[in-house]
């Protein structure tokens, strides 16, 4: 589209900016939406806030109701906000238009009180990836102990209002999130100290409850959007349209339809439609364009009504046939006067440009949206962990039955980020010992998997260390001999490492080991005990020699080490023996190499 001069332009093909509200799941952004809408239809506006599907618009002049003479709506030309509201989803922010987030613009929710939590990190690591500019609602500012509310205020009209010991309570809680931003690699202030909000993160502090600093809130995301991204909305409205899948839906009366962010173009009822689908690309004809009733006619049967177009930005719910296999996060095109040919490629460039590497081996990724598989697949690969399969959906009996089969029990393994698990596949992967991760912030999920990878690996180091001759060191202590043979029973003191019951003994000659006997017995104070540690005097009964005639009394003998011991001591079990074991195993080993220098190699 070539750009025509700003003021001949047609104010129409401005599209609305998509805002997504992001954050942890108690800040608030459900209430902030809520509040939002309902100050709407508080000031008489009721007809003017439309619900769509999926999104609330909020056209320019409900926001300069709202946000009074914070917003002139004579500076402006874009037409309005319209919010993804899907609470509780913050994957939706990973969800695509053409290679970018969904959302041209984010409010991340913070809790004053509570700060950054584990979805608040995630939040932030997701926009951080997509690039996406967004702006801190430091939420529920009415609960600082003492606060005097002024309903619906600007926040710097009811923060002048405070007492001084409140604001500065106020103060210490929004420099904490501003120093969390920072960490985070963030540059952030207060939004009126803000210059260049390309450049730093502006932090407005709000209340969803009173409405203070929604004004303030508002007022800054029409300005963002207007001053930087006003030729981002620049869309040709009458093009074909172009969306992305939020959720694929079974509706009564409909069959599978797929609710839909349009954010470019029109959609009209009986367009041709090239959806994203699991394998290759759906090609179906448009049945119907449902939106919600109005509130005023919530009664009625359906809950739905048929609209004959929509243009962007809209969400929109389309029924059409053969959309049980569509994705959410998948690409969604108007085919109209092009070529149909033309359209499914660019639909699959698109989702290509999505595809996870796999490998031969490793776990299995599941994900309720493209986009957050994409984010899982980024996490996975910074922790260097392979995937062998990466699909969206809930973890079905499939999916069990590919996690079975792989070689390493560390990735009979499914990780599944806010999908459902069903049934059949719970009892499927018990019977196949399969192993279903399940949780809605990434990092917690792989965090939880690496538990149980080390869990696993420290059984598998303690059954081999039960099956091992551990090293040992220890000196018959003299005037200690109960017994001369048959077997001879010595006093002895363990210097390094751990004496097991039914090990051989052996004594160095200069640096030859000449087995001397096997240990047939230990008693500490009259109780029989399975080994002695370091430090520890018992009594052992040795069965092969004879006090006075191959040992003496104040001899040094040793656990005599099998070589095949000793190469998995000292080559995979360094770091689970104690460090005297570690010392009579070198000592050990330095003997038998000056002999031979590839024992136990």
């Amino acid at each position: 589209m070539s750009e025509p001069d700003a003021d001949t332009l047609d104010p129409t093909s401005l599209r609305t900016p998509i805002v997504a509200v992001l954050g942890h799941v108690d800040h608030g952004k459900t209430s902030l939406l809520d509040k939002i809408r309902g100050s709407a239809v508080i000031e008489g506006e009721a007809g003017a806030i439309t619900q769509h599907i999926g999104a609330t618009a909020v056209p320019l002049d409900v926001v300069s109701t709202i946000a009074g003479d914070l917003v002139n709506p004579d500076d402006f030309d874009l037409p309005g906000l319209l919010f993804i509201d899907t609470p509780g989803h913050h994957s939706f922010t990973t969800l695509r238009s053409r290679g970018g987030a969904l959302a041209d613009i984010a409010i991340l929710v913070v809790d004053v009180n509570d700060g950054f939590q584990p979805q608040t990190l995630e939040a932030l690591d997701i926009l951080k990836r997509s690039e996406t500019p967004f702006i801190v609602a430091a939420n529920k500012i009415d609960t600082v102990p003492g606060w005097n509310a002024k309903e619906d205020s600007p926040i710097n009209a009811t923060y002048e209002s405070q007492s001084d010991r409140v604001s500065s309570r106020l103060d210490e809680s929004l420099y904490e999130i501003i120093g969390n931003l920072s960490d985070e690699g963030f540059s952030a202030d207060l939004y009126w100290r803000v210059q260049n909000f390309q450049r730093n993160v502006g932090v407005v502090p709000v209340s969803a409850m009173t409405g203070e600093g929604v004004p303030d809130l508002l007022a800054v995301m029409m300005g963002l959007s207007q001053r930087y991204m006003k030729e981002e909305m620049e869309i040709d409205v009458a093009g074909p349209g172009v969306g992305t899948v939020l959720e694929v839906k079974e509706e009564k009366g409909f069959g599978t339809t797929i609710d839909t962010v349009l954010y470019d173009g029109t959609v009209r009822a009986n367009d041709q439609l090239v959806v994203g689908g699991q394998n290759d690309p759906i090609v179906t004809d448009v049945r119907a364009l449902l939106q919600p009733r109005p509130l005023a006619e919530i009664r009625t049967e359906s809950r739905f009504e048929k609209v004959d177009e929509v243009s962007a930005a809209a969400g929109i719910k389309v029924a059409a046939p053969d959309l049980e296999d569509a994705m959410a996060g998948a690409p969604v095109r108007v085919v109209r006067n092009r070529e149909l040919g033309q359209v499914v490629t660019e639909v699959e460039a698109e989702l290509a440009d999505i595809a996870v590497d796999t490998a031969e081996q490793g776990v299995v990724v599941k994900a309720d949206t493209l986009g957050s598989l994409e984010a899982m697949a980024d996490a996975l690969d910074e922790a260097e962990l392979p995937i062998v399969r990466a699909e969206v959906g809930d973890v079905a009996p499939r999916d069990v039955s590919v996690a079975s089969t792989a070689e390493d029990p560390k990735q009979q393994v499914i990780l599944g980020f806010n999908v459902d698990v069903l049934d059949d596949a719970h009892d499927r992967a018990e019977i196949d010992d399969v192993r279903i991760f399940a949780d809605e912030v990434i990092y917690q999920l792989i965090e939880e998997y690496e538990e149980f990878v080390d869990e696993l690996e420290r059984a598998q180091q303690d059954t081999i260390l039960e099956n091992i001759v551990r090293p040992a060191r220890f000196r018959i202590l003299p005037d200690h001999t109960f017994r001369q043979n048959d077997p001879a029973v010595v006093g002895v003191e363990v210097n390094s490492g751990t004496l097991q019951n039914n090990s051989n003994v052996v004594k160095f000659d200069g640096n030859d080991p000449e087995r001397v006997g096997q240990v047939k017995g230990i008693q500490e104070q009259g109780e029989d005990i399975d080994e002695a540690r370091a430090g520890n005097r018992v009594s052992v009964a040795i069965d092969g020699p004879t006090v006075g005639r191959g040992i003496e009394e104040d001899d040094e003998l040793w656990a005599e080490l099998p070589e095949k011991h000793a190469k998995i001591l000292e080559q995979e079990l360094t770091d689970e023996i104690p460090g005297d074991e570690l010392e009579a195993l070198n000592m050990y080993l330095d003997k038998q190499r000056s002999r031979d220098p590839f024992w136990g190699k």
